[in-house]
């Protein structure tokens, strides 16, 4: 029963993505709605992350099967896409390094708003405080880097 409410939870909030997005006139996709009204429920504490956490890990466990369709797509589109092979290539490259460093970048930027070198010890954890909702010993980055 626990995994029905769980999912039926992520759902509702998919729901509520897509009903955004076919509201507001944007060209935004209704997962990206989806994800934002899920952050905004976990921030706010509206949604524990222990009333998702089994299902999501088991979402996440699965991911990589929905991979599968597009990977048989490119294997079939491979005639058109040899010819561009080299520019697609580069702009994934040069992309996902962009991704990568802007990302970086951005959890630097916000570790120093929320306090300077605090770091996560364990899955997810705030304020000190693990999703189990006991006490996790806070540790400096240099204390990271030295285990």
């Amino acid at each position: 029963m626990k995994y029905i409410k769980q999912f039926a939870i992520i759902i509702t909030i998919s729901l509520m993505g897509e009903v955004l997005a076919n509201i507001l006139p944007f060209t935004i996709p209704s997962s990206v709605y989806g994800l934002f009204i899920m952050l905004l429920a976990l921030m706010t504490k509206i949604i524990k992350p222990s009333h998702v956490k089994e299902t999501s890990d088991f979402l996440m466990d699965v991911m990589p099967i929905m991979f599968v369709p597009a990977s048989v797509g490119l294997m079939v589109s491979w005639g058109l896409l040899k010819e561009i092979l080299v520019p697609v290539l580069i702009v994934s490259v040069v992309g996902t390094l962009i991704v990568l460093i802007v990302s970086g970048k951005t959890v630097d930027l916000l570790m120093k708003l929320a306090g300077g070198d605090t770091v996560m010890t364990d899955g997810i954890t705030v304020d000190g405080v693990n999703i189990e909702g006991e006490p996790v010993e806070k540790k400096s980055r240099e204390d990271s880097r030295n285990e």
